[in-house]
This record gives structure tokens, sequence and C-alpha cells, in this order.
């Protein structure tokens, strides 16, 4: 056995730690740059030492997703409402997307259906239920909040706006010659002259009184 991979194990590595050095590799190269190898390298071991604590490459994918949907788990409390509920879960899962681009292809390709994901989808689904939903509703509700989010971030990532982009704010249109779309224009010219533009709260808020309805 390596030094080097000795001086790994007495430090304690943990899959956790293992995580938060992907991540933050992952922020600053891109997701190309992830390999057991690079990783190996932040936290001072050898790439073999890794396998202790993530299964695989696909293990190291997953579990990044994880991360996010950590960072963007409510507190554990009763909200007043289920509609506070999916309301506050939304938005925190909106900033920490836009807070970590390079994660997002990740996001919308893989499921992550990982231990702590599952922890987490039952927590949530907890609070639903004490707030009144019954349980199949309840999900159905949590994975359309959550797609509606990942959506909207990726089309955000798209255009190479996530990381500079405000929770609430997207310029879908750029500066164009919209004289042949009068409609448009006189739309985009009262969006922009508002200083904002709160499509994102619009479409949760109608999302949400849809499930009320039903």
């Amino acid at each position: 056995m390596s030094s080097k991979r000795a001086r790994g194990q007495n430090a304690g590595l943990t899959r956790q730690a293992i995580l938060q050095a992907a991540l933050a590799l992952a922020e600053r190269e891109g997701l190309k740059a992830l390999s057991m190898r690079r990783i190996g390298q932040e936290l001072g071991v050898e790439a073999m030492s890794l396998y202790q604590h993530v299964a695989s490459k696909d293990a190291l994918l997953d579990g990044l997703v994880e991360q996010l949907f950590t960072q963007a788990a409510p507190p554990p409390a009763v909200a007043a409402s289920w509609q506070e509920c999916l309301r506050e879960y939304a938005y925190s899962l909106l900033r920490v997307l836009i807070a970590h681009p390079n994660i997002i292809p990740l996001v919308v390709s893989r499921p992550a259906i990982t231990p702590q994901n599952l922890h987490l989808m039952e927590d949530a689904l907890q609070m639903l239920h004490t707030a009144g939903l019954p349980l199949e509703r309840a999900l159905d509700m949590l994975y359309a909040v959550t797609g509606f989010v990942v959506g909207h971030v990726a089309i955000l990532a798209a255009g190479g706006r996530a990381r500079h982009t405000p929770a609430n704010r997207m310029q879908a249109i750029p500066d164009l010659d919209l004289r042949e779309t009068p409609l448009l224009a006189e739309a985009t010219r009262t969006r922009r002259s508002s200083g904002t533009d709160p499509r994102f709260g619009f479409a949760l808020e109608a999302m949400l009184r849809g499930f009320d309805t039903r």
C-alpha cells in the first residue's frame, strides 16, 4: 500500500468528502474534468481508495445530483399549507440549481435514485401529507414541481444565463428587430419597463392553483 493512499485513509476519507471534492472540481472545470484520478488528486489520495466509498463513476455522478437536492431540501418543519411547502421547495431548488450550472446536465439526465434522495422524498411526502394531501397526489405534485423547476433552469443554462440570472428573472427574447411582430414587441416593452420578469413565479402559482382545483 502506498504512503499516499495510507495518508488518505488515515485522514478519514468519506463518501461526503469525495462528493464535495467532485462538486468543486466540476464547478471549476466542468463535468469533463471528473475522473477518479483527478478527484483523488484533489483529496491527496490514490484513485483506487475512492472506490471504498463510491462504487463507480455512475455512483459518483448520482451523488452529485444528490448533493444539489440535499441543499434544496426545505428544513424539516411543518408547513402552514401544502402550497407553502411546494412553493418553498420550488424556490429553494431554483436557487441551488442556478448556483451550480455545470451540474444541471446531470440533473436533467439522471434520476439519481440514491438512499439519501429517497429519504428526502420521504420527508417531503411527510410534510405534504401532514399538510392535508393524499400521498399519491402529493407524489404527483412533487414530481410536477421538480420537473417544472429543472426545465426552467435547463432553458437558462442552454442560453448561458443560469449562473448570472436571479431566481425570479429570465430574459427569453433578445434585442431583435420586432417591427414585424408588433404584439410581441409591445409585450416585450411592457415586461422590460417593469424591471423584473416574474414568469417563474407566475407559472408556479398557476400550477399550485391548478393543483388546488383538483
